[in-house]
């Protein structure tokens, strides 16, 4: 990313700030027509791809080429043609009114600009995904069978890409991005200038720090909280890794693991609520599920996602020999973190307000200014109008990616429904799987990981949904399951080799080699990949059983993912055989396929089975520990 000095940073950074007040100003007045809020935000965030991205590492980065300039300059334009002609084209009858030159020129050109600056500020690997769909319009008369679609004329194209506002550039995915995420993105920013970061970093340590393999435990914590504020896993890596990763290497973990355990975690939460980056608003406007049921679904999977990670660790550390961390580590006393508790406050707020019923709107506007507020709370978080505007021009910068992200996940919808694309892969899927519910799963995973390698996990998402989801519907499957599976799948092919740019991010971080440090990731995280099936299986997981039902099956998750982080590791209370690590993991199979039979996991027998494994577990931990203390103090002595 290019950085600016003098009146070229004053000017960048007021325009950032622009588009960063715009949503907040429709947020509180009333959002525009979707031409008009979409055309804004696309107006402002388009251009910045060419001003603040260069084509490629040997432009520069201290000033704006002039092809750039004039790229940025025509970027204006198509998005105030639909602004300024937006009555008109309300009035027009969609395929049936012929395109004029004009729109003809403008549509090819925000197509092909909008192509060129995902590839520069999202990832090359979209834009090289969304000209295969291109070249499937192409294609697809000469194909046969699912796959066959009548020849699109240019014009037809052109419109539905520019013209319409359920999909395509300016479509409700984009709509989504100029609204709910815009606002978020801005409580995140706004948040990281109170220093939450810090704070759950510091929070973490406390809670996890001195432990076997500590640092690693705490990036894993301090991710979850962080990242579903973030929304981005590459910049969550960043944000805490930089604290993390360093500490992992100094007490004993090799560079590439210290990376991909960063990666994992900053990835995972995504999925963590109350915000969940942009997945969850994506998905409560496709499925017109209520924001909060989302969320309140997707809590107890992200919960044992991250237990996964943290039972994987601890065995990793013990096997090694790693100890935690000491306190003159530690980042801050416990009086400090009682005394910043109050930095949770806006969090606090926005699912209270959430749950009482106020609407998303009300309730993130409510949480920006409760963020606004506490900032004054400390001289040196204080959001004074030098602080502010940082913060709004830093939600500005952020939005780019999203933005364009969306806007090009938009694209490829528009291509998949309008063509009937979806449907002919739901039949394919359907017919190879023979109409069995578990070999559709497996396609649908593998299609949704392959399709989300190099890309941020919401296009990601929305892609494979608007693929799989009708084959998952089709089979049975209930809506918010199928679309949570999806999206799960979307967040761990950020962590899946060869592309994982989470997982590069560490390892630049931690000195290590990337394709060393994905695959490092994916080992890290194949224990969370059982998750999603359980859950489709078994909605008490999903919270839609009894307490009873739903506490025998997370007990039986957990004693699962230990017998399978056992497995992996080759570590249980002893370092373990070929023999003892096959049977581990057949027992972890057997209590997987146990989660899925809800009839049987839900009897009180096995609630009482899996509660007195737990019992004697912890137990037995716990006897152990003290036995390691003695011998510690006797070898002291």
């Amino acid at each position: 990313m290019r950085t600016f000095t003098g009146w070229k940073k004053a000017a960048t950074g007021i325009w950032l700030t622009v588009v960063s007040i715009f949503a907040l100003y429709t947020a509180t007045f009333g959002i525009m027509q979707p031409r008009m809020q979409r055309g804004v935000h696309l107006l402002f965030l388009l251009p910045m791809a060419f001003i603040l991205f260069p084509a490629n590492k040997k432009n520069p980065s201290d000033r704006i080429p002039l092809y750039d300039g004039v790229l940025a300059f025509l970027a204006l334009f198509p998005p105030l043609y639909l602004m300024f002609s937006n009555d008109a084209l309300a009035m027009r009858f969609e395929f049936v009114d012929p395109l004029t030159t004009l729109e003809m020129a403008l549509g090819l050109l925000n197509i092909l600009l909008l192509l060129e600056g995902i590839r520069r500020a999202v990832v090359p690997a979209m834009s090289i995904l969304i000209g295969g769909f291109f070249l499937y319009l192409y294609a697809a008369p000469h194909l046969s069978g699912v796959f066959y679609c009548k020849p699109l004329p240019l014009a037809e194209f052109i419109e539905m890409e520019y013209m319409l506002t359920d999909s395509g550039i300016y479509g409700s995915i984009t709509g989504i991005s100029a609204t709910f995420v815009a606002l978020f993105v801005i409580f995140g920013s706004i948040m990281e200038g109170t220093q939450t970061g810090k704070f759950f970093t510091d929070l973490a340590c406390r809670l996890a720090g001195k432990s076997r393999g500590g640092p690693a435990k705490v990036a894993v914590v301090s991710s979850a909280f962080f990242g579903s504020i973030s929304g981005v896993a590459a910049a969550n890596v960043y944000a805490t890794g930089t604290f993390t990763i360093p500490m992992m290497k100094r007490l004993g973990y090799r560079p590439q693991f210290a990376g991909a355990v960063e990666a994992v975690a900053s990835s995972g939460g995504q999925y963590m609520p109350p915000i969940m980056g942009a997945g969850a608003f994506v998905m409560s406007e496709i499925t017109n599920i209520p924001y909060l049921d989302i969320c309140l679904a997707a809590a107890l999977p992200a919960l044992a996602y991250y237990a996964s990670l943290v039972i994987r660790v601890h065995f990793i550390a013990v096997k090694d020999n790693l100890t935690g961390m000491k306190e003159e580590d530690m980042m801050v006393p416990l009086s400090v973190i009682i005394r910043d508790a109050y930095l949770l406050i806006p969090l606090v707020g926005l699912v209270f307000m959430l749950v009482v019923g106020y609407s998303v709107f009300m309730s993130a506007m409510a949480a920006i200014a409760l963020s606004f507020v506490i900032s004054f709370f400390k001289k040196k978080t204080a959001m004074t109008p030098r602080r502010l505007f940082e913060a709004l021009r830093s939600a500005g910068q952020n939005m780019i990616m999203i933005a364009l992200a969306c806007a090009g996940a938009g694209m490829i919808v528009a291509i998949v429904t309008h063509t009937g694309l979806a449907l002919g892969i739901a039949t394919v899927i359907t017919n190879w799987s023979g109409g069995q519910l578990l070999p559709a799963m497996m396609l649908i995973m593998v299609t949704s990981i392959i399709l989300g390698m190099g890309m941020p996990c919401t296009p990601a998402y929305i892609v494979a949904i608007t693929i799989g989801g009708p084959a998952l519907v089709s089979l049975g499957i209930n809506l918010l399951a199928a679309h949570l599976f999806v999206f799960y799948f979307a967040i761990l092919a950020e962590v899946t080799p060869p592309v994982c740019i989470p997982a590069y991010c560490g390892a630049s971080i931690a000195g290590a080699k990337p394709l060393q440090t994905g695959f490092e990731a994916f080992k890290m995280a194949v224990v969370a990949f059982t998750i999603p099936y359980i859950f489709v299986f078994n909605h008490a997981l999903l919270l839609k059983g009894g307490v009873a039902e739903t506490l025998s099956l997370l007990l039986v998750i957990i004693i699962s993912v230990v017998f399978l982080s056992a497995a992996v590791t080759g570590y249980f209370i002893r370092h373990l055989n070929l023999i003892l690590r096959l049977f581990m993991f057949v027992l972890a199979a057997g209590g997987i396929v146990l989660c899925t039979q809800r009839a049987i996991v839900g009897q009180p027998i096995t609630l009482a089975a899996a509660a007195a494994v737990t019992v004697a577990f912890l137990l037995w931990w716990a006897m152990a520990l003290k036995r390691e203390k003695r011998q510690a103090i006797t070898l002291g002595t």
